[in-house]
């Protein structure tokens, strides 16, 4: 009895040591290269392995070492990036298998040289996108200049114009055209001077008054050659006058005290807020409010636009003012921008929305396209 639990007993003792040796993780094929795709400054490690025992790793520059650890993982996570690495340098790896006892390291595996590629595949489709992109744009450019009537949807705070101008003119008062506080190199002053080109000649015709009161000594000067020029295209050059436009100050809050001094003294009919604007919209926009006159606006500056939706009667929110100066001035570069940049959308809408059901039905097809890194 005594020599059959004697046998058992020998029997666990090598099932459990015979466990702990299958634990024990082995590593073959270790392969050093330089990581594809990628901007440089990496080098990515793959080996084969058994068994999920820890493991460091370490990076030489010579063969023969020193080597230094660089990272640590298990076994079977099969591979390692060091993002560690200079360009043009050869680089060697040794893994080692981190036991009780000791640290069992393979041959190293090299030389790896890290490079920039200058062509990545993960990136495909925003190549194809954007050459997409200037195609559309040179067709639609072209095809404006050429005299080709491109749709673009009237927004309804334009129709808000003629008739913030013809309110103005039967009033007999002022328009007062505010082109944001920004200079002639941002983008949105130069939409709000494409529709100070079609106000101004709208002004012209209907015989109205108007002012361009400036913060902006670059854009006080384009303004006034805009305003000039609408007047020239009226056909009524002397009506034009030089105080029309006019330069106030560099300082925000003092043009914002000088503009609304302007509007409770003169009480203009209508007021117009389109460009750039920043804590000083809130002031304009409120106190234009309260002497009754018709007001519009138009900014793409996502903080604003809740206080011009709040006190003006029309606002152009974001995009709407750059379409309204396309529409307006009817530009062919501006017109075939505007024209492209809606196929692409369109197009990216139904892509996504193709999307969205193949991914609900199981499928990472276009998922997959649509991914970048």
């Amino acid at each position: 009895m005594k020599l059959f639990f004697h046998h058992i007993a020998i029997g666990f003792c090598v099932i459990i040591t015979s466990g702990i040796c299958f634990g024990a993780a082995s590593i073959t094929s270790v392969t050093a290269i330089d990581t594809p795709d990628d901007a440089g400054e990496s080098i990515m490690l793959e080996w084969e392995a058994t068994g999920e025992s820890p493991i460091i790793i370490t990076r030489a520059p010579k063969p023969e070492g020193p080597f230094e650890v660089i990272g640590k993982g298990l076994a079977s996570d099969g591979h390692y990036t060091d993002n560690g690495v200079e360009d043009g340098k050869p680089y060697y790896y040794r893994i080692g298998i981190v036991t009780d006892h000791d640290t069992t390291y393979t041959t190293a595996a090299g030389p790896a040289i890290s490079k920039s590629n200058w062509f990545r595949k993960h990136r495909l489709n925003a190549l194809i996108l954007t050459i997409l992109m200037f195609a559309l744009l040179v067709y639609f450019i072209e095809a404006a200049k050429k005299g080709k009537n491109l749709y673009i949807r009237r927004i309804a705070g334009l129709s808000a114009l003629e008739e913030a101008i013809g309110r103005a003119t039967e009033m007999g008062k002022k328009i007062l055209y505010i082109p944001g506080i920004l200079s002639i190199s941002e983008i949105q002053t130069i939409a709000s001077l494409s529709i100070l080109g079609y106000v101004a000649k709208l002004t012209a015709t209907y015989g109205a008054n108007m002012e361009v009161p400036n913060i902006d000594p670059l854009t006080y000067s384009a303004a006034r050659e805009t305003v000039k020029q609408s007047y020239m295209e009226a056909g009524k050059p002397d009506k034009f006058r030089d105080d029309m436009v006019t330069y106030i100050t560099y300082d925000q809050f003092a043009y914002a005290a000088a503009v609304t001094g302007k509007m409770v003294r003169e009480r203009p009919a209508a007021h117009f807020f389109i460009g750039s604007f920043y804590a000083e919209s809130l002031i304009l926009a409120e106190t234009g409010y309260s002497t009754g006159a018709i007001q519009i606006a138009g900014t793409a500056d996502l903080a604003q636009l809740p206080f011009f939706v709040t006190t003006c009667d029309y606002t152009l929110i974001g995009e709407e003012l750059y379409a309204a100066s396309a529409y307006l001035s009817r530009e062919p570069v501006l017109l075939g921008s505007i024209k492209a940049q809606d196929i692409i959308k369109a197009i990216l809408m139904m892509v996504i929305g193709a999307g969205i059901i193949s991914f609900a039905f199981g499928s990472e097809f276009i998922r997959n396209l649509l991914l970048t890194k």
